[in-house]
């Protein structure tokens, strides 16, 4: 399965914010890869296909889109970006390509990686 193919199966403008949220996350993950799950409609990002090596999702729905951050729960976030009532992971909720610009989402995202680097290292 391609992103292709499950950006596919949703409107425009939810693929669009979609494409839009990969590229930050490639941009701010460098030599990330890009893992796509058509079961669960979405696209995961991480250093293998390991479970701790994910640092980053992307969930689509009919309405937007949202930036699932593996064990989000355990990162700073001042702003308060993150939701979601799980223990251990969290997401940032998208509607709009000017929000994927906001320095804190972007912030949370480098979290993502500093996190991951200290668990790879145990």
């Amino acid at each position: 399965m391609t992103t292709e193919k499950i950006l596919a199966k949703y409107p425009g403008e939810v693929s669009e914010l979609a494409i839009a949220a990969r590229k930050l996350i490639l941009k701010e993950l460098p030599n990330i890869e890009e893992i796509p799950d058509e079961k669960a409609n979405m696209i995961a990002f991480g250093y293998d296909h390991t479970y701790k090596d994910l640092i980053c999702t992307i969930i689509l729905s009919k309405k937007g889109i949202k930036i699932g951050l593996n064990k989000g729960s355990e990162l700073p976030d001042p702003t308060g970006l993150l939701e979601g009532s799980g223990k251990v992971h969290k997401y940032v909720q998208i509607n709009q390509t000017k929000e994927l610009k906001d320095p804190a989402l972007q912030q949370l995202i480098n979290e993502g990686l500093k996190a991951w680097k200290l668990r790879v290292k145990k």
